[in-house]
């Protein structure tokens, strides 16, 4: 999963060298919590949320062929 909303994160922002993705997971929950340039925040999370929301759906879409729970978290 860190890798799938990498690469999204980066394809959307102008730094992408800022991009940064983490994971923890317990049990069968997996937080990945995605970092990027202050600069770059408006365009991850998009006007009223639609990009961000597009990016926890794509991830909990992919998420439910290995039987996870997935939270997405941006961090600013």
């Amino acid at each position: 999963m860190k890798e799938l909303v990498e690469v999204i994160a980066k394809a959307l922002v102008d730094h992408p060298e800022e991009v940064k993705v983490t994971e923890e997971q317990s049990g069968k929950t997996l937080v990945v919590r995605l970092s990027v340039a202050k600069s770059d925040m408006g365009k991850v999370i998009g006007k009223q949320g639609r990009i961000a929301k597009s990016i926890r759906a794509v991830v909990k879409a992919a998420a439910m062929r290995e039987d996870l729970k997935v939270l997405v978290d941006i961090d600013d």
